[in-house]
């Protein structure tokens, strides 16, 4: 949630700040601001309720000079949307000024002490009370600004991530954060910095960054080597890593939106997550790029299997945490390690998970997955499993994120940044790791068998080719989706391997179409959802030919006899279906398991195309944040 853009060197601040804002949009936010510290060492700050773009238009024809800037798309947390409670804020002398993402959540308490002591505040923001208590500390303790910020973040409860200026000295950024990301760029031989959210508005000047750890404070200055500091006043190390990632990543490459492209990316990105781990005999690209001649024809290599083998295979139980569209890429996990490595598994909202009370023990193995590798409530998940002694294992997709760091051990998805709010490629990334995992750890266990091995693993291989094959529907979506732009609910169903992906079809329709949908397990249908069903009542099912098939067919008729209007996702050849369903969308023969990765596209088109009829914002829909670092 939010976006912070911080930049100090010789160029103009102004563009690169606004430019990063952009990049940053996907976060997803109501209000944009930007400070400037012009030569004459005058603070200007600019901001507007809305888009970047409105930000643009405010600060038309002001005063945009200056090398040195911090910028902000707000998320409203504390106070409605507007101008005055967009970032960044001012203190009361005028010389700071701060922006914020997380929540001070003894803010209250602390705005009514300064208050007492003649402060006067101007907006209903939490952040507005940070930059006072900085300044007041500044002021009683006589305190560079590095040690002021350390003296008001140690009064302060809460998650943030902050950078603030002070127009009497224009070569520094202070920088700080706790359960918020944040992440430094460091160019050549000191001679600029900038600070961001994430690493998308940095790459375009440099590839070195340091990923700030909770309760470390930054000094960023020019022709200094940057320090860093814990709140307990001792000096942290500065690691500089290398960001992997390429700024054309950043473009939609001609697509019209994020969203498209990143879902037409699949194909591609699952062989870069699967390149170095799966090795199948009938991989041309394998035998030509050579292989480590410890591994055999098929099978599935996972460094973090190899290095925690003997902590993995003692497990007595797995639990994965996780929100959202990565929930749903657990509930398939469950299923894949239950039926591949014998071992039982639970799957919990990572919202819920620490509120329960859970009962861990440190033969659990909890499993965190998380695109961003930031979610708020996964990273408490994460702690409250490690205090009770528990191998905590991460499936995220950002290098160096938090979640990466804090974990034991892990899996990258490595499927490029995704910049639509709405989860595509992240999704069967996550799903392909899991399946890579509960493979390699079903071979090691010997819990499956070498048949079952071989031919997940051949069919895992070629499951990209398949994906191209149903990305050739998009045209005949396309023209299905025109269909139900007039639907106010929707109703989606699945059994067994594709009830996770009903739920995910469901929840792309309703983050991007606004149109109300829910996702059921088709046996489900009776015990209450069938009241809804009418001549007005859209219903998809995921009914792809295994196990279960015969039995979805006859809910499929429940609804049709009911007047539903019913879209199918089948498996190529079926005869059956098409009999009964208004519209069928076919994808290829594949085994049951893996069927949600080729399923899951259409669902990913139709909530698409729906929402581009309905002339909706695909890549920032309202309300949405990419990146959900508050509770």
């Amino acid at each position: 949630m939010c976006g912070i853009v911080g930049y100090i060197g010789s160029r103009n601040a102004y563009d690169i700040l606004i430019k990063g804002l952009h990049r940053l949009e996907y976060r997803g936010y109501d209000s944009a601001g930007v400070a400037l510290i012009n030569p004459e060492e005058k603070l200007n700050v600019y901001k507007a309720k809305g888009k970047v773009s409105d930000l643009e238009n405010a600060a038309k024809n002001q005063d945009l000079t200056g090398t040195i800037g911090i910028a902000h798309t707000r998320w409203a947390t504390h106070g409605e949307p507007s101008v005055r409670n967009a970032h960044p804020h001012v203190s009361e002398s005028g010389n700071l000024a701060i922006v914020h993402n997380g929540i001070i959540e003894n803010y209250s308490e602390l705005r009514e002490q300064l208050k007492a002591k003649g402060f006067h505040f101007k907006s209903d923001t939490d952040t507005e009370v940070l930059v006072q208590l900085i300044e007041y500390a500044m002021d009683k303790h006589h305190t560079n600004l590095t040690q002021s910020v350390c003296h008001a973040l140690r009064k302060c409860v809460g998650a943030y991530a902050i950078a603030v200026i002070d127009r009497r000295n224009p070569k520094q950024i202070v920088a700080a954060r706790k359960g918020s990301p944040l992440v430094i760029g460091v160019g050549k031989d000191n001679s600029e910095f900038l600070v961001a959210s994430d690493a998308s508005p940095i790459v375009e000047y440099t590839k070195n960054v340091v990923y700030i750890d909770d309760e470390q404070v930054v000094t960023a200055e020019i022709g200094k080597q940057l320090q860093i500091w814990n709140l307990d006043k001792t000096r942290a190390n500065v690691k500089i890593d290398e960001v992997d990632m390429d700024i054309d990543m950043l473009s939609k490459g001609g697509f019209p939106h994020f969203m498209l492209k990143e879902i037409f990316d699949q194909p591609k990105v699952l062989r870069d997550c699967m390149r170095g781990r799966l090795f199948a005999k009938t991989s041309d690209e394998e035998k030509r790029s050579g292989r480590n001649n410890d591994v055999n024809d098929n099978d599935v290599v996972l460094s973090a299997v190899k290095n925690n083998k003997d902590r993995l295979m003692s497990a007595k139980r797995f639990i994965i945490v996780a929100c959202g569209t990565s929930w749903h890429a657990g509930l398939i996990g469950k299923q894949l390690i239950e039926r591949y490595c014998q071992i039982p598994v639970e799957v919990d909202y990572a919202s819920e998970f620490r509120y329960r009370d859970p009962i861990i023990y440190p033969t659990d193995v909890v499993i965190a997955i998380s695109q961003s590798g930031e979610t708020a409530d996964t990273l408490a998940a994460i702690e409250l499993a490690k205090s009770k002694g528990a191998c905590v294992f991460g499936i995220v997709n950002a290098v160096g994120s938090s979640i990466a760091r804090q974990t034991d051990t892990g899996i990258y998805i490595h499927v490029g940044p995704e910049i639509g709010v709405a989860s595509t490629k992240a999704f069967t990334g996550q799903l392909t790791c899991l399946t890579l995992l509960a493979l390699c750890l079903g071979h090691c266990k010997g819990t499956i068998s070498k048949d079952e091995y071989d031919e997940m693993i051949q069919e895992l291989a070629v499951i990209p080719d398949k994906m191209e094959q149903v990305l050739k529907l998009n045209d005949a979506i396309k023209t299905i989706s025109r269909t139900y732009t007039y639907a106010t609910n929707f109703l989606y169903l699945g059994r067994g391997w594709n009830y996770p992906v009903a739920l995910e079809g469901a929840l792309k329709l309703k983050e991007i179409s606004y149109i109300h949908a829910e996702g059921y397990p088709a046996a489900e249908m009776k015990h209450g959802p069938i009241a809804l069903v009418d001549d007005r009542m859209p219903v998809l099912f995921v009914a792809t030919h295994h196990k279960q098939y015969q039995k979805i067919v006859s809910n499929m008729e429940e609804v049709k006899a009911r007047g539903g209007h019913i879209i199918a996702i089948i498996t190529e050849g079926d005869t059956e279906i098409p009999k009964i369903a208004n519209e069928c969308i076919e994808v290829p023969q594949t085994l049951a398991p893996l069927a949600p990765l080729l399923t899951v596209i259409p669902l990913q088109l139709l909530a698409y195309h729906v929402a581009v009829c309905k002339g909706l914002n695909v890549d920032q829909p309202r309300n949405l944040a990419k990146s959900v670092t508050v509770e």
